[in-house]
């Protein structure tokens, strides 16, 4: 049995996987905002009472925002910072007896679609994440690249390209920079930007029901979304040139964007077409706690 984890920033996912990828138990909780000690508590909660419930013991696989640093083998790059910079492999192996592997959230979720989602069969895939925070990951040839650094992917902290008009001043990102990719495209951003441009304090979710159905304001700030994430995944393609690039996260249900974002993007990327498909993760939130199980083979 293999059990995955998703580590989020709003809640933490638990799946057991038997041997043919079919779900056997899955449950999720809210993440303690803040806490490290009590994020660590709950994960081994969640495991423990799995386990409990299937009365069989599985690896541990955890997709995590951010990733462990070569160096010094702590959490580093985290949006979830009460992780950066804490020993979070070993913790969790002490608390649960047994390895633990970890990867970043994106880099499962890529993982999940490359291997039988909306990816599948696909040579080179970006996973890309937008919600709470914005990540990428990179599979080739079913295999997660992860880079000598563990950054590769981290398209969320790269500059938004051409920044202008309304993409200024550069808002300020957790990481210490500024203008990054992420301070745009996650759901926080596009609140932000609504709220700068038009006053009014709403949410993404209730940006994009005004939107539907004509409000002028919120229909504008989705267009400026649209744009930002088609210049952002132009320079993904100029660089990478990926056969596919999945959505997930909260704002991957936005319908507008897969018509819009290849329409867009052409102008920023370097080739007189586009083959690259943009399509919605064929498991939904549950791809990167799929992912994460299968961190571990069969």
């Amino acid at each position: 049995m293999r059990i995955g984890i998703d580590l989020g920033g709003t809640k933490i996912e638990i799946i057991a996987l038997g041997d043919g990828g079919e779900v056997l138990a899955r449950r999720r909780v809210a993440t303690p905002q803040g806490d490290y000690p009590a994020t660590l508590a709950a994960v081994a909660g969640l495991v423990a009472a799995v386990e409990d419930e299937l009365g069989q013991r599985g690896s541990v696989g955890v997709g995590m925002p951010g990733a462990l640093s070569r160096r010094t083998g702590l959490v580093k790059n985290a949006n979830s910072t009460c992780l950066i910079g804490q020993p979070l492999q070993g913790d969790l192996e002490n608390l649960l007896g047994r390895p633990v592997r970890l990867a970043n959230d994106a880099n499962c979720f890529a993982l999940s679609e490359a291997a039988d989602g909306a990816a599948a069969g696909a040579d080179v895939v970006f996973g890309v994440i937008i919600g709470t925070g914005v990540g990428g990951g990179i599979v080739v040839g079913g295999r997660v690249l992860e880079g000598p650094n563990a950054i590769a992917g981290e398209w969320g902290h790269n500059p938004l390209p051409l920044p202008s008009g309304a993409d200024l001043p550069l808002p300020a990102c957790y990481c210490g920079r500024a203008g990054c990719v992420e301070t745009y495209l996650s759901g926080p951003g596009l609140a932000a930007d609504h709220l700068r441009m038009a006053g009014a304090a709403l949410s993404p979710a209730e940006i994009v029901a005004a939107a539907a159905a004509g409000e002028a304001d919120c229909a504008a700030t989705l267009a400026r979304y649209a744009d930002r994430l088609a210049r952002a995944l132009a320079g993904v393609i100029n660089l990478l040139d990926p056969d596919v690039i999945v959505l997930g996260g909260g704002l991957s249900n936005i319908d507008a964007l897969y018509d819009e974002v290849p329409r867009r993007w052409l102008p920023h990327v370097f080739s007189d077409g586009v083959s690259t498909r943009l399509v919605r993760a064929a498991h939904g939130d549950s791809s990167g706690v799929r992912g994460a199980a299968w961190l571990w083979p069969a």
